[in-house]
């Protein structure tokens, strides 16, 4: 059955690949985007007979143009960054918070079938953990002002070291940022609202992606894409923290197909998923991979022993709910990938903001 598809913020990095994956699959694909200078440095090629409409999210006009004739809708329309997210608050909580509303009340008079909206994996804060009985602890939590290399890892109320376990989608939400709590808010408005008039609603709690097409100017986007700026215009990946920190990479394929099979899949009606690969790398370990797949090997990474506020330790991804609701599995190869981001990178040009970022964070005392 081939239906027709709202992307909200569907010019965007993930918004391009769904698009692309719902045209090969034969349904008709609309597009309401912004365009913000942040993400969009040039207006993006839009693929495919997409219908386009630039518009803000929190447009209700423009919504409800958007809307008409549609069956279903996928929200990724956001604002996107921990770190930025800490002292541009209102502009978060606008985008995110109200824009969410805005597209909701629209859905009042002008349903769809079913709305998948993306959520992220920032609102468990730390991941789950063991503790050294093999308990589970929901909860962890560390005290940066622990001296030693220990003080980065959080521990259990005798001090003991905790051990990183995969994440599931029950672990209760730790929000540590504005950016974790507008994400959660999202997620559990789209779940009230729907339920209250009908419409059928899915959540992706979306990993690290990465892949081609991200937004390599944009110092608050994924790290990959923020490592790949600063090694094209050679200049080493600055690392919080020891840089053993670890994190689940999902590549931006992955997580259009899981989009795509969540409109249709009849189970994942009213319910929320982890999109990831299941595979925990360390982000020192990422950081030389993909120093050595752009032909880089000689710029090491930057440890810089700091601490960033709202980051979190340890979280990487629990995939038996999506694999057995959604039958979805990460196919693409992470090595494969990071060649392909290299190879992709190595034809773009990159305005290296980072240090500016990072000035950003310190005048306020987010990073100590």
């Amino acid at each position: 059955m081939h239906e027709t598809v709202l992307i909200t913020g569907g010019a965007g990095f993930i918004g391009r690949a769904v698009a692309r994956e719902l045209a090969e699959r034969g349904h008709r694909v609309r597009i309401l985007d912004a365009l913000l200078e942040q993400v969009h440095v040039s207006r993006p090629a839009i693929s495919g007979d997409a219908e386009f409409i630039h518009a803000d999210i929190r447009n209700p006009d423009a919504v409800s143009r958007a809307l008409d004739g549609v069956d279903c809708a996928i929200h990724l329309a956001a604002e996107v960054g921990v770190g930025q997210s800490m002292y541009e608050i209102e502009r978060y909580t606008s985008t995110n918070d109200v824009g969410t509303a805005v597209l909701l009340e629209r859905l009042i008079d002008r349903p769809v079938r079913r709305i998948v909206t993306a959520s992220s994996m920032s609102i468990y804060g730390e991941g789950l953990y063991r503790d050294v009985n093999g308990a589970v602890v929901e909860d962890a939590s560390r005290d940066l002002r622990r001296e030693g290399g220990e003080r980065w890892n959080p521990v259990d109320g005798q001090g003991r070291p905790l051990t990183p376990a995969p994440t599931p989608e029950w672990k209760r939400p730790q929000l540590s940022s504005i950016y974790a709590l507008n994400k959660y808010v999202q997620e559990q408005s789209t779940h009230i609202v729907a339920q209250a008039y009908g419409i059928e609603s899915t959540c992706l709690r979306l990993f690290n992606v990465f892949g081609p097409g991200q937004a390599l100017s944009n110092p608050y986007t994924g790290v990959l894409a923020i490592f790949s700026a600063r090694l094209l215009n050679d200049q080493p990946p600055l690392i919080f923290e020891d840089g053993e920190q670890r994190r689940d990479f999902v590549h931006v394929r992955d997580v259009a197909r899981a989009f795509a099979d969540a409109l249709f899949a009849p189970e994942a009606a009213g319910r929320t998923f982890n999109i990831g690969s299941g595979v925990d790398r360390s982000i020192r370990d990422v950081a030389t991979a993909l120093a050595d797949a752009m032909g880089r090997p000689e710029i090491a990474p930057t440890v810089t022993g700091e601490a960033r506020s709202g980051d979190i330790r340890h979280c990487y991804c629990d995939t038996t709910l999506a694999r057995e609701v959604l039958g979805f599995e990460a196919r693409e190869d992470f090595d494969a990938g990071l060649e392909e981001l290299a190879e992709w990178v190595s034809q773009q040009t990159a305005h290296d903001r980072v240090a500016t970022a990072r000035e950003e964070l310190a005048l306020r005392g987010l990073v100590a």
